[in-house]
C-alpha cells in the first residue's frame, strides 16, 4: 500500500480519537459546571417541557440569532442546514449498502455543498464589513471559516473539476472502519480535501465550534422561568446546605 494511504490511515485514527476524547471531555466539563443563579434569558418558558421546545427551535431554526440580526441568521442557518445535508450525503462513504433515503438526497447534496459555500462567504464577508463584529474578530475567527471554506471548496473541486475515483474513496473509509485500509487514490485534490477535513476534526474540541454542544448547557437556555416556584440550588451548594443542618 502506498505511504499516502498509510499516512491518511494513521491520521484519520488519530483525528478521530482526538475528536471523540476531546469531545468527551469538554461535554464533562460543561455538565459538571455549576449555574449557582438562575438565569434563563427571558422571556423563558416556565417548563421543563417548554425549555425542551425552546431548545429545539434553537437548533433548527437559530431562533435568538433570528431575533438578533437578520442577515447573519440568514448566512448562519443556510450554512448550518447545508452542512447538515452535506455530512449526511457523504453517509455514504461509511455503509454499504447505500439505503434508500441516503440515495435519494445524493442530488440534494450536492447542491448544499454550494449552499454551504455560499454562507460561510457571508459570514466571512460580514467579519469585515460590520465595524462591531470586525473590531470583536480575532485570527482564529477568520482561520475556522478558512478552513470550513477550503473544505467546500475542494469537495466541490472534486466534482465538477477534477472527478475521483469515489468507489476507491469508499473502499477506504469501509476499510478504516473494519480496522483494515485499504488504497487511497492518488489524487492530489482528494489528498487536500481529507487533510482539510482531518485538520477540522483535530481542531474541533478546543475551539469555538464548540458552541454546538455547548448550547444544550447554557443556563440561559436550559433553565426554566420559574424561581418563585422552585428554588434554585447548585449541586455544591445543595452538599453544603446539608452539612450545615443539625
Amino acid at each position: 500500500m502506498a505511504a499516502a494511504s498509510v499516512l491518511f490511515a494513521a491520521l484519520f485514527y488519530a483525528a478521530t480519537a482526538v475528536l471523540v476524547v476531546g469531545l468527551a471531555l469538554r461535554i464533562r466539563l460543561y455538565a459538571g459546571t455549576p449555574a449557582p443563579l438562575k438565569i434563563p434569558t427571558t422571556p423563558a418558558p416556565v417548563t421543563r417541557g417548554g425549555v425542551a421546545w425552546r431548545l429545539v427551535r434553537e437548533v433548527a431554526l437559530f431562533e435568538s440569532l433570528f431575533k438578533a440580526s437578520l442577515w447573519t441568521w440568514l448566512f448562519g442557518w443556510v450554512f448550518h442546514a447545508a452542512l447538515a445535508l452535506v455530512l449526511l450525503r457523504h453517509l455514504r462513504y461509511f455503509v454499504d449498502p447505500v439505503p434508500a433515503f441516503l440515495a435519494f438526497v445524493q442530488p440534494f447534496g450536492i447542491l448544499a455543498g454550494f449552499a454551504m459555500a455560499g454562507g460561510l462567504a457571508g459570514l466571512w464577508a460580514r467579519r469585515f464589513l460590520v465595524d462591531r463584529v470586525r473590531y470583536i474578530s480575532t485570527p482564529s475567527d477568520h482561520l475556522m471559516l478558512a478552513l470550513l471554506l477550503a473544505i467546500a471548496g475542494t469537495g466541490l473541486a472534486m466534482k465538477y473539476l477534477a472527478g475521483t475515483d469515489v468507489v476507491a474513496v469508499k473502499s477506504f473509509f469501509l476499510g478504516l472502519l473494519a480496522l483494515d485500509p485499504q488504497p487511497l487514490p492518488s489524487d492530489a485534490l482528494l489528498y487536500a480535501h481529507l487533510a482539510l477535513v482531518a485538520a477540522l476534526m483535530l481542531v474541533f474540541p478546543f475551539s469555538k465550534l464548540l458552541h454546538a454542544p455547548g448550547l444544550f448547557f447554557s443556563p440561559s437556555r436550559n433553565q426554566a422561568d420559574d424561581p418563585r416556584e422552585r428554588r434554585h440550588l447548585a449541586p455544591w451548594a445543595a452538599r453544603l446546605e446539608s452539612d450545615r443542618k443539625p
